[in-house]
């Protein structure tokens, strides 16, 4: 197998993608990618079929907050809005803001503007998460104590259920202990359904402010105008390298919704790995899925197939490509690609920048057979730092989750930056390396290369989820319910 894996060709598939702007799901920004990524594949000579998917979309179209002091306002910029929270109208809501200090001042909301702090997850062990099986260099390590953004707010989801219950009239919910930049433009939290109140985020900074207008019983003009498109249309689609072998496939796997330059770019590296292999002589079918719903997740899980994910809707539609009963097609392992070119950004003494470092490529394998396939292929890598990592606690980020769920051997990569969910109008591209996602491309060609000759029952089957008891990936003891207590009481 010859593959030409092209640098250029990458960063021109980079800068047509974001031409397209932010390409959240069923968005017109996201249906001209599809577009283009499907006349791509057919000046390839390649059909693709689609499965259409019609959906309620929500979209923030303003938003804003001023504190009303006397005859003054004071305006409060908006870090982001919270997605599917729900919406006002062009007047907004002007009435007095409530801190919710704790739970117990939760009914004194009724009819007002809750104030929550959303005090950065800091304090619970990277094991709890994370199960490590290798590392390469054998020095990568994670933090203690896993954190940021994405973490904080999908663990504390749920002031908006709180403040429903309650009958409050709006949220803010405050960024706390995250620098003001980090949180800038987050996409967060997208794995709740709608919400039907309207929330929006704050920086600390600007958080502190409503708190002590909050005290003082002061009012605020809250808006959040936001678009609701009932049957909006979004597609997840897929193509087929035939191969000598019509019953086994490997499938190579992503998503097209995203925010920003790496999340999701994915999709530009299937092309090019579909590039090289439409002329190939391939031993086994390959199945290129290109998912919708990633940023719509509570409309797209399909309970059938594990749920977690949006893959999990095709899995559900396409048994016969996968799961090896009867006639259908057996899938002997899964390659799931995303977030490439990553580089690690981080609160250094008080200033959100560059490292100097790339992102650790966190690369979930299906099994220890797996886990050593990739280790070897990436060991002649420039630039590599990657972590290797077994499903623990029913947690396994990215879309390759349900294919290690249905016992499929996988390989799938899935950095975690803490810029991941950022809107923004540069697209994140300060973040981004061309040079690392041309690399990382290369190793899923030199995997597919690899697997082509391994039989199905050398590849096995994932082996599930580790539950408590994790290898550390944070460099020090192994995990265990007496490490837990342990570690949460570490304060270093």
């Amino acid at each position: 197998m010859n593959f030409n894996i092209s640098k250029e060709r990458l960063l021109e598939g980079m800068n047509i993608m974001n031409s397209f702007g932010t390409r959240l799901t069923g968005s017109n920004g996201h249906n001209d990618f599809i577009k283009w990524l499907k006349d791509e594949i057919a000046e390839m000579g390649i059909p693709t079929f689609s499965d259409p998917f019609y959906f309620t979309r929500w979209e923030e179209k303003n938003s804003s907050i001023e504190i009303l002091d006397g005859n003054e306002k004071i305006n409060i910029p908006v870090s982001s809005a919270y997605p599917y929270s729900g919406k006002t109208s062009a007047h907004g809501i002007t009435e007095e803001l409530v801190y919710v200090k704790s739970i117990k001042d939760a009914p004194k909301t009724a009819g007002k503007i809750a104030v929550f702090n959303i005090s950065n997850i800091n304090f619970l062990p990277s094991e709890i998460a994370f199960d490590k099986r290798s590392s390469y260099p054998e020095d990568v390590v994670l933090e203690k104590k896993y954190e940021g953004p994405v973490i904080t707010s999908f663990v504390q989801c749920f002031y908006g259920i709180i403040s429903k219950l309650t009958k409050a009239k709006a949220v803010i919910l405050v960024w706390k202990g995250l620098h003001k930049d980090m949180i800038e433009g987050q996409y967060l939290s997208f794995i709740m359904d709608y919400q039907n109140i309207p929330m929006l985020w704050v920086n600390e900074a600007e958080g502190e402010k409503l708190i002590a207008a909050a005290k003082s019983h002061k009012k605020a003009k809250f808006v959040l105008e936001a678009e609701i498109e009932e049957n909006a249309f979004t597609e997840t689609f897929y193509c087929i390298l035939k191969g000598k072998n019509q019953k086994e496939n490997v499938v190579v796997n992503t998503h097209t919704d995203g925010t920003n330059c790496v999340e999701e770019n994915g999709p530009i590296a299937l092309l090019e790995l579909m590039r090289s292999m439409k002329d190939m002589e391939l031993e086994r079918n390959h199945i290129f899925v290109f998912t919708t719903g990633h940023f719509r997740l509570p409309h797209f899980e399909d309970r059938r197939t594990g749920a977690f994910q949006a893959v999990s809707r095709w899995l559900a539609m396409h048994r016969e490509l996968w799961d090896g009963k009867g006639e259908h097609m057996k899938t002997v392992a899964d390659l799931t690609i995303e977030h490439l070119g990553c580089m690690e950004w981080r609160d250094v003494d008080g200033e959100y920048k560059y490292t100097g470092k790339p992102e650790i490529d966190l690369v979930y394998t299906g099994n220890k057979f797996m886990d050593k396939l990739y280790i070897d292929t990436v060991k002649d890598r420039k630039t590599i730092r990657t972590m290797t990592l077994r499903g623990h606690n029913a947690l396994h980020f990215g879309e390759g989750q349900n294919f290690f769920t249905m016992g499929v051997p996988e390989i799938s990569l899935c950095p975690a930056p803490y810029y991941l969910c950022v809107v923004s109008d540069n697209h994140e591209m300060e973040k981004f390396d061309i040079d690392l996602m041309t690399e990382q491309t290369e190793t899923f060609a030199k995997l597919i290369e690899k697997i082509e000759k391994i039989s199905a029952k050398e590849l096995g089957r994932s082996d599930g989820y580790s539950i408590v008891k994790a290898k550390s990936v944070s460099g020090g003891y192994d995990f265990s319910v007496k490490g837990l207590i342990e570690k949460i009481k570490d304060k270093k």
